[in-house]
Protein backbone atom coordinates (compact mmCIF):
# COMPACT_ATOMS: atom_id res chain seq x y z
CA UNK A 1 0.00 0.00 0.00
CA UNK A 2 1.36 3.52 -1.07
CA UNK A 3 2.30 5.97 1.62
CA UNK A 4 -0.19 8.89 2.65
CA UNK A 5 0.95 12.23 2.19
CA UNK A 6 1.28 14.84 5.32
CA UNK A 7 -1.73 16.63 4.79
CA UNK A 8 -4.09 13.17 4.17
CA UNK A 9 -1.84 11.22 6.53
CA UNK A 10 -2.31 14.01 9.24
CA UNK A 11 -5.39 15.20 9.07
CA UNK A 12 -7.51 15.90 11.77
CA UNK A 13 -10.54 13.66 13.21
CA UNK A 14 -12.14 15.68 15.42
CA UNK A 15 -12.93 19.72 15.78
CA UNK A 16 -10.53 20.46 18.47
CA UNK A 17 -7.69 19.22 16.04
CA UNK A 18 -9.43 21.51 13.49
CA UNK A 19 -6.27 24.62 13.20
CA UNK A 20 -7.29 28.13 13.43
CA UNK A 21 -10.80 27.99 12.87
CA UNK A 22 -12.28 28.06 16.21
CA UNK A 23 -15.60 30.69 15.42
CA UNK A 24 -16.66 27.50 12.66
CA UNK A 25 -16.08 24.54 15.37
CA UNK A 26 -17.01 25.82 18.43
CA UNK A 27 -20.26 26.75 16.77
CA UNK A 28 -20.89 23.15 15.43
CA UNK A 29 -19.88 21.27 18.46
CA UNK A 30 -22.70 23.39 20.06
CA UNK A 31 -25.58 22.22 17.44
CA UNK A 32 -24.41 18.84 17.54
CA UNK A 33 -24.73 19.01 21.73
CA UNK A 34 -28.04 20.39 21.64
CA UNK A 35 -29.32 18.38 18.48
CA UNK A 36 -30.11 21.81 15.83
CA UNK A 37 -28.65 20.11 12.86
CA UNK A 38 -28.77 21.97 9.77
CA UNK A 39 -29.97 20.18 6.37
CA UNK A 40 -27.54 22.24 4.49
CA UNK A 41 -23.84 23.69 4.83
CA UNK A 42 -21.96 25.90 3.23
CA UNK A 43 -18.25 26.33 4.04
CA UNK A 44 -16.43 29.15 2.40
CA UNK A 45 -12.60 29.95 2.33
CA UNK A 46 -8.89 29.91 0.72
CA UNK A 47 -7.54 26.78 -0.07
CA UNK A 48 -6.04 24.52 2.67
CA UNK A 49 -7.77 26.07 5.65
CA UNK A 50 -9.77 23.21 6.70
CA UNK A 51 -13.08 22.84 4.79
CA UNK A 52 -13.36 19.63 3.56
CA UNK A 53 -11.93 18.38 6.89
CA UNK A 54 -14.30 20.24 8.61
CA UNK A 55 -17.21 18.85 6.79
CA UNK A 56 -15.73 15.31 6.72
CA UNK A 57 -15.60 15.19 10.61
CA UNK A 58 -19.54 16.95 10.49
CA UNK A 59 -20.67 13.96 8.74
CA UNK A 60 -18.93 11.61 10.90
CA UNK A 61 -20.31 13.14 14.07
CA UNK A 62 -23.95 13.48 13.42
CA UNK A 63 -23.68 9.59 12.72
CA UNK A 64 -21.44 8.87 16.07
CA UNK A 65 -22.76 6.14 18.32
CA UNK A 66 -21.58 7.83 21.12
CA UNK A 67 -20.84 11.61 20.68
CA UNK A 68 -19.17 13.60 23.48
CA UNK A 69 -20.16 16.99 23.66
CA UNK A 70 -20.70 17.22 19.95
CA UNK A 71 -16.88 15.42 19.02
CA UNK A 72 -17.27 12.03 17.29
CA UNK A 73 -15.88 9.49 19.82
CA UNK A 74 -13.83 7.73 17.17
CA UNK A 75 -14.30 4.17 18.49
CA UNK A 76 -17.88 3.30 18.08
CA UNK A 77 -18.88 1.05 14.73
CA UNK A 78 -19.63 3.76 12.64
CA UNK A 79 -16.61 6.13 13.19
CA UNK A 80 -13.96 3.19 12.51
CA UNK A 81 -16.30 2.33 9.43
CA UNK A 82 -16.05 6.30 8.03
CA UNK A 83 -12.04 5.77 9.49
CA UNK A 84 -11.71 3.03 7.36
CA UNK A 85 -13.65 4.04 4.24
CA UNK A 86 -16.25 1.65 4.35
CA UNK A 87 -19.12 4.09 5.16
CA UNK A 88 -21.22 4.46 2.24
CA UNK A 89 -23.54 6.91 3.67
CA UNK A 90 -21.17 9.93 3.40
CA UNK A 91 -20.86 10.65 -0.05
CA UNK A 92 -17.79 12.96 -1.46
CA UNK A 93 -18.00 14.81 -4.49
CA UNK A 94 -15.96 16.72 -6.45
CA UNK A 95 -17.98 19.12 -8.67
CA UNK A 96 -15.02 20.53 -10.53
CA UNK A 97 -14.82 16.77 -12.66
CA UNK A 98 -18.46 16.05 -12.32
CA UNK A 99 -20.47 19.54 -13.05
CA UNK A 100 -22.95 18.87 -15.04
CA UNK A 101 -26.55 18.47 -15.04
CA UNK A 102 -26.56 14.08 -15.15
CA UNK A 103 -24.66 13.99 -12.49
CA UNK A 104 -26.78 16.31 -10.45
CA UNK A 105 -29.39 13.87 -11.55
CA UNK A 106 -28.42 11.21 -10.57
CA UNK A 107 -27.75 12.24 -7.24
CA UNK A 108 -31.51 14.16 -7.02
CA UNK A 109 -32.18 10.21 -7.72
CA UNK A 110 -30.17 8.67 -5.24
CA UNK A 111 -30.79 11.33 -2.36
CA UNK A 112 -34.27 9.72 -1.49
CA UNK A 113 -32.96 6.14 -0.70
CA UNK A 114 -32.29 5.88 2.63
CA UNK A 115 -28.88 5.56 4.43
CA UNK A 116 -27.57 1.74 4.28
CA UNK A 117 -26.22 1.50 8.21
CA UNK A 118 -26.02 5.74 9.43
CA UNK A 119 -28.93 8.07 10.91
CA UNK A 120 -28.01 10.27 8.13
CA UNK A 121 -27.00 10.25 4.32
CA UNK A 122 -24.07 13.02 3.94
CA UNK A 123 -23.25 14.45 0.63
CA UNK A 124 -19.78 16.66 0.76
CA UNK A 125 -19.89 18.39 -2.43
CA UNK A 126 -16.15 20.12 -3.14
CA UNK A 127 -15.44 23.02 -5.30
CA UNK A 128 -19.66 23.38 -5.54
CA UNK A 129 -19.03 26.71 -7.60
CA UNK A 130 -17.88 24.95 -10.88
CA UNK A 131 -21.27 23.32 -11.21
CA UNK A 132 -22.71 24.65 -14.39
CA UNK A 133 -25.65 26.88 -14.27
CA UNK A 134 -28.28 23.69 -14.85
CA UNK A 135 -26.77 21.93 -12.46
CA UNK A 136 -27.22 24.32 -9.70
CA UNK A 137 -30.55 24.75 -10.71
CA UNK A 138 -31.15 20.93 -10.19
CA UNK A 139 -29.18 21.24 -6.54
CA UNK A 140 -31.26 23.85 -5.42
CA UNK A 141 -34.70 21.77 -6.26
CA UNK A 142 -32.86 18.94 -3.59
CA UNK A 143 -32.25 21.96 -1.49
CA UNK A 144 -35.40 23.27 -0.97
CA UNK A 145 -37.03 19.74 -0.14
CA UNK A 146 -34.52 17.67 1.14
CA UNK A 147 -35.49 14.16 2.20
CA UNK A 148 -35.18 14.35 6.16
CA UNK A 149 -32.29 11.88 6.64
CA UNK A 150 -30.06 13.67 4.21
CA UNK A 151 -27.39 16.80 4.61
CA UNK A 152 -25.38 18.73 2.43
CA UNK A 153 -22.01 19.81 3.03
CA UNK A 154 -20.86 22.45 0.03
CA UNK A 155 -17.46 23.65 0.27
CA UNK A 156 -16.13 26.12 -1.86
CA UNK A 157 -13.34 28.71 -2.41
CA UNK A 158 -15.25 31.18 -4.74
CA UNK A 159 -18.45 32.24 -3.01
CA UNK A 160 -19.66 34.62 -4.70
CA UNK A 161 -19.95 32.31 -8.05
CA UNK A 162 -22.77 30.59 -5.98
CA UNK A 163 -26.33 31.12 -6.91
CA UNK A 164 -27.93 33.57 -4.63
CA UNK A 165 -30.83 30.65 -4.11
CA UNK A 166 -28.25 28.14 -2.81
CA UNK A 167 -26.58 30.60 -0.76
CA UNK A 168 -29.99 31.28 1.10
CA UNK A 169 -30.52 28.04 1.68
CA UNK A 170 -27.67 26.82 3.59
CA UNK A 171 -25.79 27.89 6.66
CA UNK A 172 -22.99 29.14 6.05
CA UNK A 173 -19.22 29.32 7.51
CA UNK A 174 -16.29 31.48 6.49
CA UNK A 175 -13.10 29.65 6.96
CA UNK A 176 -10.07 32.06 7.55
CA UNK A 177 -6.43 31.79 6.45
CA UNK A 178 -4.86 30.18 9.50
CA UNK A 179 -2.34 32.14 11.73
CA UNK A 180 1.62 31.93 11.28
CA UNK A 181 1.61 30.73 14.97
CA UNK A 182 -0.94 27.98 14.65
CA UNK A 183 0.68 26.55 11.51
CA UNK A 184 4.03 26.37 12.92
CA UNK A 185 1.97 24.28 16.29
CA UNK A 186 0.20 21.71 13.74
CA UNK A 187 3.23 21.55 11.80
CA UNK A 188 5.53 21.00 15.02
CA UNK A 189 2.92 18.04 15.88
CA UNK A 190 3.78 16.99 12.15
CA UNK A 191 7.14 16.39 12.71
CA UNK A 192 7.49 14.90 15.86
CA UNK A 193 5.50 12.28 15.06
CA UNK A 194 7.18 11.61 11.86
CA UNK A 195 10.73 12.06 13.97
CA UNK A 196 11.27 14.87 11.33
CA UNK A 197 14.00 16.93 13.72
CA UNK A 198 13.95 20.77 11.90
CA UNK A 199 14.55 24.36 13.93
CA UNK A 200 11.62 26.42 14.73
CA UNK A 201 12.84 28.98 12.42
CA UNK A 202 12.24 26.76 9.13
CA UNK A 203 8.88 26.23 10.63
CA UNK A 204 8.48 29.86 10.89
CA UNK A 205 9.66 29.83 7.19
CA UNK A 206 7.49 27.39 6.08
CA UNK A 207 4.60 28.94 7.86
CA UNK A 208 4.97 32.02 5.91
CA UNK A 209 5.52 30.58 2.35
CA UNK A 210 2.35 28.77 2.88
CA UNK A 211 -0.07 31.91 3.25
CA UNK A 212 -2.29 30.57 5.75
CA UNK A 213 -3.05 27.16 4.08
CA UNK A 214 -2.12 24.42 6.10
CA UNK A 215 -2.38 21.74 3.23
CA UNK A 216 0.58 23.67 1.47
CA UNK A 217 2.65 23.95 4.48
CA UNK A 218 2.59 20.59 5.09
CA UNK A 219 3.30 19.82 1.27
CA UNK A 220 6.45 21.89 1.63
CA UNK A 221 7.42 19.87 4.82
CA UNK A 222 7.38 16.75 3.17
CA UNK A 223 9.14 18.25 0.02
CA UNK A 224 12.18 19.05 2.73
CA UNK A 225 11.89 15.39 3.76
CA UNK A 226 12.00 13.92 0.30
CA UNK A 227 14.97 16.13 -0.40
CA UNK A 228 17.37 16.31 2.64
CA UNK A 229 15.92 13.36 4.92
CA UNK A 230 14.40 13.63 8.23
CA UNK A 231 17.45 16.30 9.96
CA UNK A 232 16.51 19.07 8.33
CA UNK A 233 18.56 22.37 8.56
CA UNK A 234 17.60 26.12 8.27
CA UNK A 235 19.82 26.57 4.90
CA UNK A 236 17.74 23.91 3.42
CA UNK A 237 14.53 25.33 4.38
CA UNK A 238 16.01 29.19 2.90
CA UNK A 239 17.47 26.75 -0.13
CA UNK A 240 14.04 24.90 -0.86
CA UNK A 241 12.28 27.82 -0.56
CA UNK A 242 13.82 29.99 -2.69
CA UNK A 243 15.02 32.57 0.14
CA UNK A 244 17.72 34.69 0.44
CA UNK A 245 18.27 35.22 3.84
CA UNK A 246 20.38 37.79 3.02
CA UNK A 247 21.76 40.09 5.19
CA UNK A 248 21.82 42.25 2.51
CA UNK A 249 18.28 43.59 3.35
CA UNK A 250 19.15 44.49 6.24
CA UNK A 251 22.16 46.43 5.38
CA UNK A 252 19.84 47.79 2.01
CA UNK A 253 16.84 48.94 4.93
CA UNK A 254 19.48 50.93 6.69
CA UNK A 255 21.00 52.30 3.74
CA UNK A 256 17.58 53.72 2.31
CA UNK A 257 16.44 55.16 5.39
CA UNK A 258 19.94 56.76 5.67
CA UNK A 259 19.38 58.71 2.50
CA UNK A 260 22.41 56.57 1.42
CA UNK A 261 22.00 56.56 -2.27
CA UNK A 262 25.45 55.26 -3.40
CA UNK A 263 25.19 52.37 -1.09
CA UNK A 264 22.24 51.46 -1.43
CA UNK A 265 22.82 51.03 -5.20
CA UNK A 266 26.27 49.41 -4.52
CA UNK A 267 23.96 46.45 -2.36
CA UNK A 268 21.49 46.10 -5.30
CA UNK A 269 24.06 45.66 -7.60
CA UNK A 270 25.84 43.04 -5.02
CA UNK A 271 22.79 41.23 -4.91
CA UNK A 272 22.37 40.79 -8.51
CA UNK A 273 25.84 40.02 -9.07
CA UNK A 274 25.78 37.02 -6.80
CA UNK A 275 22.60 36.03 -8.82
CA UNK A 276 20.28 36.17 -6.34
CA UNK A 277 15.65 36.29 -7.07
CA UNK A 278 15.68 39.76 -6.87
CA UNK A 279 11.92 39.40 -6.76
CA UNK A 280 12.43 37.31 -3.62
CA UNK A 281 15.03 39.58 -2.24
CA UNK A 282 12.75 42.70 -2.59
CA UNK A 283 9.42 40.89 -1.11
CA UNK A 284 11.60 40.03 1.86
CA UNK A 285 12.89 43.80 1.77
CA UNK A 286 9.37 44.75 1.68
CA UNK A 287 8.49 42.49 4.84
CA UNK A 288 11.44 43.78 6.82
CA UNK A 289 10.67 47.32 6.14
CA UNK A 290 6.91 45.86 7.47
CA UNK A 291 7.91 44.92 10.71
CA UNK A 292 10.20 48.46 11.28
CA UNK A 293 6.47 50.22 11.09
CA UNK A 294 4.63 47.67 13.53
CA UNK A 295 7.75 48.07 15.68
CA UNK A 296 7.43 52.34 14.85
CA UNK A 297 3.78 52.11 15.72
CA UNK A 298 3.49 50.09 18.85
CA UNK A 299 3.03 46.44 17.96
CA UNK A 300 6.40 44.68 18.00
CA UNK A 301 3.83 42.13 19.72
CA UNK A 302 3.10 41.18 16.26
CA UNK A 303 6.47 41.12 14.86
CA UNK A 304 8.36 36.88 14.92
CA UNK A 305 11.71 37.84 15.59
CA UNK A 306 14.40 37.26 17.96
CA UNK A 307 14.89 39.21 20.82
CA UNK A 308 18.15 40.48 20.06
CA UNK A 309 16.81 41.31 16.52
CA UNK A 310 13.98 43.24 17.66
CA UNK A 311 16.20 45.21 19.74
CA UNK A 312 18.42 46.31 16.55
CA UNK A 313 14.84 46.93 14.64
CA UNK A 314 14.29 49.60 17.57
CA UNK A 315 17.33 51.36 17.53
CA UNK A 316 17.26 51.76 13.39
CA UNK A 317 13.57 53.24 13.43
CA UNK A 318 13.95 55.37 16.04
CA UNK A 319 15.14 58.64 14.19
CA UNK A 320 12.29 57.70 11.19
CA UNK A 321 9.28 59.30 10.88
CA UNK A 322 6.35 56.76 10.27
CA UNK A 323 5.59 59.09 7.48
CA UNK A 324 8.88 58.46 5.64
CA UNK A 325 8.79 54.56 6.49
CA UNK A 326 5.25 54.52 4.94
CA UNK A 327 6.57 55.85 1.80
CA UNK A 328 9.71 53.66 1.42
CA UNK A 329 7.64 50.81 2.01
CA UNK A 330 4.76 52.27 -0.44
CA UNK A 331 7.90 52.29 -3.25
CA UNK A 332 9.66 49.09 -2.95
CA UNK A 333 5.95 47.41 -2.78
CA UNK A 334 5.06 49.22 -6.23
CA UNK A 335 8.41 47.97 -7.87
CA UNK A 336 7.36 46.38 -10.98
CA UNK A 337 9.91 42.96 -11.30
CA UNK A 338 6.85 40.93 -13.03
CA UNK A 339 8.24 41.20 -16.41
CA UNK A 340 12.24 40.43 -15.79
CA UNK A 341 13.11 39.38 -12.33
CA UNK A 342 16.59 39.48 -13.31
CA UNK A 343 16.84 43.04 -14.17
CA UNK A 344 17.95 45.21 -10.89
CA UNK A 345 16.77 48.64 -12.87
CA UNK A 346 13.16 48.35 -10.92
CA UNK A 347 15.12 47.89 -7.59
CA UNK A 348 17.30 50.89 -8.43
CA UNK A 349 14.89 53.35 -9.53
CA UNK A 350 13.15 52.43 -5.85
CA UNK A 351 16.17 53.08 -4.03
CA UNK A 352 16.78 56.69 -6.22
CA UNK A 353 12.93 57.15 -5.39
CA UNK A 354 13.12 56.55 -1.78
CA UNK A 355 16.48 58.05 -0.78
CA UNK A 356 15.98 62.05 -2.80
CA UNK A 357 13.45 63.75 -1.62
CA UNK A 358 12.05 66.26 0.87
CA UNK A 359 12.41 64.08 3.66
CA UNK A 360 16.03 64.37 4.04
CA UNK A 361 19.21 65.06 2.12
CA UNK A 362 20.38 62.46 -0.18
CA UNK A 363 24.29 60.99 0.25
CA UNK A 364 26.12 60.66 -3.27
CA UNK A 365 29.20 60.92 -4.52
CA UNK A 366 29.58 64.31 -6.45
CA UNK A 367 28.96 64.80 -10.48
CA UNK A 368 32.06 64.83 -12.09
CA UNK A 369 32.10 68.19 -15.00
CA UNK A 370 32.50 65.28 -17.80
CA UNK A 371 29.47 63.39 -16.84
CA UNK A 372 27.33 66.39 -17.81
CA UNK A 373 25.83 66.59 -21.17
CA UNK A 374 26.41 69.03 -23.54
CA UNK A 375 23.48 70.99 -24.59
CA UNK A 376 22.88 72.60 -28.36
CA UNK A 377 21.28 75.71 -27.23
CA UNK A 378 21.77 76.72 -23.35
CA UNK A 379 18.84 78.80 -21.37
CA UNK A 380 19.04 80.58 -18.49
CA UNK A 381 15.40 79.22 -16.57
CA UNK A 382 14.11 81.41 -13.77
CA UNK A 383 12.73 79.24 -10.88
CA UNK A 384 10.98 80.23 -7.79
CA UNK A 385 10.37 78.00 -5.08
CA UNK A 386 7.22 78.16 -2.76
CA UNK A 387 7.13 81.14 -1.06
CA UNK A 388 10.52 82.32 -1.85
CA UNK A 389 11.67 85.20 -4.31
CA UNK A 390 12.65 83.78 -7.93
CA UNK A 391 16.20 82.55 -8.77
CA UNK A 392 18.15 82.43 -11.65
CA UNK A 393 19.61 78.80 -12.34
CA UNK A 394 22.27 79.33 -15.29
CA UNK A 395 23.57 76.23 -17.22
CA UNK A 396 26.56 74.07 -16.38
CA UNK A 397 29.57 76.20 -17.36
CA UNK A 398 28.23 79.38 -17.11
CA UNK A 399 29.30 82.48 -14.67
CA UNK A 400 26.28 83.34 -12.60
CA UNK A 401 25.00 87.14 -12.35
CA UNK A 402 22.49 88.73 -9.61
CA UNK A 403 19.08 89.16 -11.13
CA UNK A 404 15.56 90.56 -10.40
CA UNK A 405 14.27 89.35 -7.46
CA UNK A 406 10.23 88.20 -7.96
CA UNK A 407 7.97 87.39 -4.98
CA UNK A 408 5.63 84.26 -6.09
CA UNK A 409 2.93 82.76 -4.15
CA UNK A 410 2.83 79.10 -3.64
CA UNK A 411 0.33 76.84 -5.75
CA UNK A 412 -2.57 75.48 -4.68
CA UNK A 413 -3.24 71.74 -4.41
CA UNK A 414 -5.83 70.71 -7.04
CA UNK A 415 -9.15 69.42 -5.65
CA UNK A 416 -11.59 67.31 -6.97
CA UNK A 417 -14.14 70.38 -6.59
CA UNK A 418 -16.16 72.20 -4.50
CA UNK A 419 -19.33 70.42 -5.13
CA UNK A 420 -18.18 66.97 -4.86
CA UNK A 421 -17.54 66.50 -8.81
CA UNK A 422 -14.91 65.51 -10.34
CA UNK A 423 -12.88 67.42 -12.62
CA UNK A 424 -10.71 66.68 -15.13
CA UNK A 425 -7.88 68.37 -13.61
CA UNK A 426 -7.99 66.64 -10.62
CA UNK A 427 -8.67 63.84 -12.03
CA UNK A 428 -5.29 63.59 -14.00
CA UNK A 429 -3.67 64.38 -10.77
CA UNK A 430 -4.70 61.05 -9.45
CA UNK A 431 -4.51 59.11 -13.04
CA UNK A 432 -1.30 57.35 -12.10
CA UNK A 433 -2.16 56.31 -8.70
CA UNK A 434 -5.80 55.29 -10.16
CA UNK A 435 -3.33 53.22 -12.74
CA UNK A 436 -1.42 51.47 -10.06
CA UNK A 437 -4.44 50.43 -7.88
CA UNK A 438 -5.53 48.55 -10.76
CA UNK A 439 -2.29 46.34 -10.70
CA UNK A 440 -2.83 42.90 -9.88
CA UNK A 441 -6.77 43.20 -11.28
CA UNK A 442 -8.09 40.93 -13.76
CA UNK A 443 -8.05 37.46 -15.03
CA UNK A 444 -4.37 38.10 -15.34
CA UNK A 445 -3.30 40.73 -12.97
CA UNK A 446 -2.77 42.99 -15.34
CA UNK A 447 -4.79 45.86 -15.60
CA UNK A 448 -2.87 48.03 -15.36
CA UNK A 449 -0.72 47.66 -18.56
CA UNK A 450 -3.97 48.36 -20.46
CA UNK A 451 -3.67 51.83 -19.25
CA UNK A 452 0.35 52.44 -18.15
CA UNK A 453 1.35 55.56 -20.56
CA UNK A 454 -1.56 53.74 -23.27
CA UNK A 455 -4.18 56.28 -22.75
CA UNK A 456 -5.09 59.17 -20.71
CA UNK A 457 -8.01 61.01 -18.98
CA UNK A 458 -9.68 63.45 -22.02
CA UNK A 459 -12.84 64.77 -20.51
CA UNK A 460 -15.43 64.77 -18.12
CA UNK A 461 -19.25 64.97 -19.12
CA UNK A 462 -21.91 64.33 -16.29
CA UNK A 463 -20.80 60.58 -15.00
CA UNK A 464 -19.13 59.48 -18.13
CA UNK A 465 -15.06 59.92 -18.37
CA UNK A 466 -13.57 60.36 -22.01
CA UNK A 467 -10.44 58.09 -22.47
CA UNK A 468 -8.43 59.11 -25.19
CA UNK A 469 -6.12 55.97 -26.49
CA UNK A 470 -3.01 55.92 -28.61
CA UNK A 471 -3.08 52.53 -29.81
CA UNK A 472 -6.29 50.69 -31.06
CA UNK A 473 -5.00 47.48 -28.99
CA UNK A 474 -5.51 48.83 -25.60
CA UNK A 475 -8.68 50.21 -26.56
CA UNK A 476 -10.15 47.46 -27.55
CA UNK A 477 -8.77 45.95 -24.43
CA UNK A 478 -10.73 48.06 -22.58
CA UNK A 479 -13.84 48.15 -23.99
CA UNK A 480 -14.58 44.59 -23.82
CA UNK A 481 -17.37 44.23 -21.21
CA UNK A 482 -15.67 42.26 -18.49
CA UNK A 483 -12.59 45.00 -18.51
CA UNK A 484 -14.65 48.04 -19.04
CA UNK A 485 -16.59 46.65 -15.78
CA UNK A 486 -13.26 46.69 -13.30
CA UNK A 487 -12.12 49.66 -14.51
CA UNK A 488 -15.54 51.52 -13.77
CA UNK A 489 -15.76 49.49 -10.51
CA UNK A 490 -12.27 50.47 -9.44
CA UNK A 491 -13.04 54.17 -10.80
CA UNK A 492 -16.15 54.13 -7.56
CA UNK A 493 -14.00 52.77 -5.67
CA UNK A 494 -11.41 55.61 -6.01
CA UNK A 495 -13.09 58.79 -6.50
CA UNK A 496 -16.05 57.69 -4.19
CA UNK A 497 -19.13 57.99 -6.70
CA UNK A 498 -20.25 55.76 -9.83
CA UNK A 499 -18.70 56.72 -13.27
CA UNK A 500 -18.85 55.28 -17.47
CA UNK A 501 -15.87 55.59 -19.10
CA UNK A 502 -15.88 56.03 -23.02
CA UNK A 503 -12.66 55.15 -25.61
CA UNK A 504 -11.85 57.10 -27.86
CA UNK A 505 -9.10 56.78 -30.29
CA UNK A 506 -6.28 60.04 -30.71
CA UNK A 507 -2.58 60.27 -32.47
CA UNK A 508 0.00 60.13 -28.82
CA UNK A 509 1.49 63.52 -28.16
CA UNK A 510 4.68 64.21 -29.21
CA UNK A 511 7.55 64.54 -26.91
CA UNK A 512 8.80 67.71 -26.08
CA UNK A 513 12.32 69.50 -27.29
CA UNK A 514 15.20 68.25 -25.40
CA UNK A 515 16.14 72.07 -24.89
CA UNK A 516 12.87 72.63 -22.83
CA UNK A 517 12.80 73.55 -19.73
CA UNK A 518 12.77 70.65 -17.78
CA UNK A 519 15.73 68.77 -19.83
CA UNK A 520 18.08 71.37 -18.03
CA UNK A 521 19.50 69.22 -15.15
CA UNK A 522 20.05 71.89 -12.94
CA UNK A 523 16.29 73.53 -13.09
CA UNK A 524 15.12 69.90 -12.69
CA UNK A 525 17.06 69.48 -9.59
CA UNK A 526 15.24 72.85 -8.48
CA UNK A 527 11.71 71.88 -9.43
CA UNK A 528 12.07 68.28 -7.27
CA UNK A 529 12.63 70.48 -4.31
CA UNK A 530 9.53 72.43 -4.89
CA UNK A 531 10.69 75.13 -7.26
CA UNK A 532 8.83 76.40 -10.60
CA UNK A 533 9.78 77.84 -13.81
CA UNK A 534 8.54 81.23 -14.12
CA UNK A 535 10.59 82.65 -17.24
CA UNK A 536 13.20 81.88 -19.08
CA UNK A 537 15.91 83.50 -21.51
CA UNK A 538 18.27 82.39 -24.36
CA UNK A 539 22.18 82.54 -23.24
CA UNK A 540 24.10 85.62 -24.45
CA UNK A 541 27.71 84.89 -26.03
CA UNK A 542 29.73 86.98 -23.10
CA UNK A 543 26.95 87.52 -20.61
Amino acid sequence: MAAQVFYRKWRPQTFSEVSGQEHVTQTLRNALSTGRVAHAYLFCGPRGTGKTSTGRILAKAVNCLSPVQGEPCGKCDICRAFAEGRLLDVIEIDAASNRGIDEIRDLRQKVSYAPNVARYKVYIIDEVHMLTEAASNALLKTLEEPPSHTIFILATTEPHKVLPTILSRCQRFDFRRIAQSAVVKRLSVIAEKEGITIPDEGLRLLARAATGSLRDAANLLEQLVAYYGKDIELTQVREMLGVTGDVRVKELARQVLGHDTAASLQTVSSVNRDGLDLRQFNRELVQYLRDLLLIKSGSEETVDVAAEDLTEMKKLVAPVAPERLLKVIRIFNDADLRLDSYSALPLELAVVESTIGEEGTAVTRPVKPAEVPARPEPFRAKVVSPGRSATTVPPAGTAVKPVEQMPVKAAEPAKASTDGKLNIEYLKLRWKDFVESLRGVGSSGNMDAFLRSACEPLEIEGDTITLAFFYDFHKAKVEDPKYRFLVEKKLAEVFGQPYQIRCVLREKPKRESSNSDEDNYMAKAAMRMGARIVDKRPIVEGQ
